[in-house]
C-alpha cells in the first residue's frame, strides 16, 4: 500500500491518521510482539497438562504500517465449532500489514482441551467456555484460559469478534447481539452485527459469562458469528464468514473496499421450540431460512412401517431456524426452532 491510497478516506480521517502516526506503537500479547507493519505468529501459555506439559494457544499479531483501531477475532470456543478457524486462516491469508490500518489480534483456537477431544466442552472441567468470560485467575481451567485472553489480548480492542456455529446442528447462518437493549453499547454491538452483513440477527442478551457480554462491560462492541452448524467444515458458511470479517475490516477503516452490506436484514429477539407429541421418524416440511406463518406444516412424525402419525405446524410466524442433526425424536422432542418475531434493519 502506498500513501495515495489515503484518498480512501476523508480530510478528518487523514488528519487523524496523520497525527495519530507518530504515536504508533508496538502490539503485544504476552511475549509476543508485532512492530508497526510486521506481522507476528507464535503461542502464549495459558496452563498445563496434568504431565505438566504447557497448554499453548495460537495467537496472530498484525500491526498495520498505518495507525488506526485494533480488531480482536476468535474461533473454537466451543471445540467442535470449526467454522471459525477457516474464517480465520483464509483472511489471515488475506490481510498484510502493507494494508493495514490498525492492529489485528486473532487467536485460532481458544477451547484448546474441547478441540483436541472433539467436543463443545473443556473435558477438564467440563464448562462452556463462553460462560467463563472475563474468566478468573485462580479459577477452573476454562475460566483461566478466558481471564488470560482477555487481560493480555481482548481488553486491547476496539471491536471484538467471537466466531461461533450452532455446534453439529444443522442452523441458519446468523449474528448474535447478546447485550439488553438498555445497555449502553447495544446500539454499538447492533451496528456491528448489521456491518458483518450475514443477512439474519438474533437481538437477545445471552447467559452471563459469554464473551459478547463481558467485552461490552468494559467498552467493546461485539458480537456472536454463528455460521451455520455442521460436522467438520462447512464451505459455504465459511464464505459467509470471510466476508463477513471484511465487512468489518472495510467499514471501520481498517482496510480499503467497499464492504457488502445487505440493505435489509431480518432481526429476530427469541426462539420458540418445535415439539413433537408423538415420537419416531422425522420428515421435515419446511426448510431453514423459510419464513413460516402459524400453523404452516413443519414436519411430519412416522411411525417405523413410515406410517404418518403426526402432522406438527409452526406454533407462532417466524424464520425457521435451527433442526436437530438426526431425523428420528421421541415424544415432547424438538423438531425445530423458529426465530420470532420478525422485524428488518
Amino acid at each position: 500500500m502506498t500513501d495515495s491510497d489515503l484518498t480512501y478516506f476523508s480530510d478528518s480521517d487523514k488528519i487523524t491518521l496523520m497525527r495519530n502516526k507518530i504515536r504508533h506503537s508496538q502490539l503485544v500479547v504476552g511475549q509476543l510482539v508485532a512492530e508497526p507493519g510486521t506481522r507476528t505468529e507464535g503461542h502464549i501459555k495459558v496452563g498445563s497438562m496434568s504431565d505438566g506439559t504447557a497448554v499453548r494457544l495460537p495467537v496472530v499479531l498484525i500491526n498495520g504500517r498505518y495507525p488506526g483501531k485494533t480488531l480482536y477475532i476468535q474461533a473454537i470456543s466451543d471445540g467442535d465449532e470449526l467454522n471459525g478457524i477457516a474464517v480465520i486462516h483464509k483472511v489471515l491469508c488475506t490481510i498484510t500489514p502493507e494494508q493495514l490500518y490498525g492492529k489485528i489480534i486473532a487467536v485460532p483456537l481458544v477451547n484448546f482441551h474441547a478441540f483436541h477431544m472433539k467436543q463443545a466442552l473443556n473435558p477438564v472441567d467440563n464448562r462452556k467456555m463462553n460462560r467463563c468470560f472475563p474468566g478468573r485467575r485462580d479459577g477452573t481451567s476454562s475460566e483461566r484460559i478466558a481471564y488470560h485472553l482477555f487481560r493480555r489480548a481482548i481488553q486491547q480492542a476496539d471491536y471484538c469478534l467471537d466466531l461461533h456455529q450452532g455446534g453439529v446442528h444443522p442452523m441458519i447462518d446468523e449474528v448474535r447481539v447478546r447485550v439488553d437493549e438498555k445497555h449502553a453499547l447495544h446500539g454499538d454491538c447492533l451496528e456491528l452485527a448489521r456491518v458483518f452483513g450475514i443477512g439474519h440477527i438474533l437481538n437477545q442478551k445471552g447467559p452471563e459469562g459469554q464473551l459478547a457480554q463481558a467485552a461490552p462491560a468494559v467498552g467493546i462492541p461485539t458480537i456472536d458469528p454463528e455460521l451455520g452448524g455442521t460436522h467438520g467444515w462447512d464451505a459455504v458458511s465459511i464464505e459467509k464468514g470471510v466476508r463477513g470479517v471484511l465487512n468489518v475490516l472495510q467499514y471501520y477503516k481498517f482496510i480499503v473496499g467497499t464492504p457488502q452490506i445487505p440493505q435489509r436484514q431480518i432481526v429476530v429477539k427469541r426462539f420458540v421450540p418445535v415439539l413433537s407429541n408423538e415420537g419416531g421418524f422425522v420428515y421435515h416440511k419446511a426448510k431453514l431460512y423459510d419464513q413460516l406463518t402459524m400453523h404452516q406444516p413443519v414436519a411430519d412424525i412416522c411411525d417405523v412401517f413410515g406410517n404418518v402419525r403426526e402432522s406438527i405446524r409452526a406454533p407462532v410466524d417466524g424464520i425457521f431456524w435451527a433442526k436437530p442433526m438426526y431425523p428420528m425424536v421421541a415424544s415432547g422432542g424438538i423438531v425445530g426452532k423458529i426465530g420470532t418475531p420478525i422485524e428488518y434493519l
